[in-house]
């Protein structure tokens, strides 16, 4: 489906109580966008380990493209994951991880730039390795016609104020929670006022032509190019919401690429998130017909 979604980030193992599944907010988010036929280069790095050779076998077999994921001597990443009784998840994050030591030589930066992505994907998490954040302001240079998403997802000490000011002000697309609106709104200094002008006020400081606001079982709020909408959820029975928000970046973005209306790619995400939450897993298989079905 037209031109590639570069994306870089984390792909590691989600530990829960009962079971290891695959996962990791960038994975997550190329998987559902593989499903949803966008060609998508994922950059990531795994270890020379058992967990490494079963995460890259998992990830050819969803359709994700290997091409661009390094292994190295770190071990493949992990997280603990706790869920409340409301499926909502806590994570613990294990580091050193082989996705913070990728390093993205000429040839890999050579075949990234070839590719000429329309879209560049990234989040907060690798970016805190100051190691990574070097090599992504590298690759947003060869890269300068892509579309920069940006999708927050803060983790506890995995981020500081100056880290998502300068990654706001490269992003023209941001996606993010909101809880996460109000620790931004912290971040800038700015009063509650309402998600409206917090949408509005990200856009008019960091020059966004998107930013979107998760309100799980609400749906979400849509600012577009000056205009702003709220998109209602729809009611599922939760198993866990690991990863739906990955597929509501999924969603989002897929609605841009394919230039639906605000309220057509509002809708879109929700369902995908929504599918996703009433699954267990943050990669559940799923089909069209599934999310459409939605009542």
């Amino acid at each position: 489906m037209g031109q590639p979604v570069f994306a870089t980030g984390e792909l590691l193992w989600d530990l829960f109580p009962d079971s290891e599944r695959l996962g990791g907010a960038t994975f997550n988010f190329a998987a559902h966008l593989t499903r949803l036929g966008h060609d998508v280069l994922l950059s990531t790095g795994l270890g020379r380990d058992d967990r490494g050779d079963r995460a890259f076998d998992l990830a050819r077999s969803l359709g994700v493209r290997t091409d661009f994921i390094e292994r190295n001597g770190a071990p493949t990443g992990v997280v603990s994951v706790r869920l409340d009784r409301d499926g909502k998840p806590a994570f613990g994050l294990h580091r050193p991880a082989a996705y913070d030591r990728i390093e993205v030589g000429p040839l890999l930066e050579a075949g990234i730039a070839a590719s000429r992505p329309r879209w560049f994907y990234f989040g907060t998490l690798h970016q805190f390795d100051s190691g990574i954040r070097t090599i992504t302001n590298r690759l947003l240079g060869a890269l300068p016609d892509a579309v920069r998403f940006y999708d927050v997802n803060l983790r506890p000490d995995a981020y500081t104020d100056e880290l998502v000011l300068d990654l706001l002000s490269k992003a023209a697309v941001v996606k993010l929670s909101d809880e996460e609106a109000d620790e931004l709104s912290r971040m800038m200094g700015e009063q509650p006022g309402g998600i409206e002008r917090f949408c509005r006020s990200v856009a008019g400081r960091f020059g966004s032509s998107t930013v979107c606001v998760t309100r799980g079982a609400r749906g979400c709020a849509l600012w577009h190019r000056g205009e702003y909408l709220e998109a209602p959820g729809y009611a599922i029975t939760v198993a866990d919401t690991v990863g739906a928000g990955d597929a509501f970046a999924a969603g989002l973005l897929h609605g841009l690429d394919s230039e639906w209306s605000p309220a057509c790619t509002a809708d879109f995400a929700n369902r995908l998130g929504a599918i996703v939450a009433s699954r267990r897993g943050a990669v559940p298989p799923w089909t069209l017909d599934e999310i459409y079905s939605l009542p």
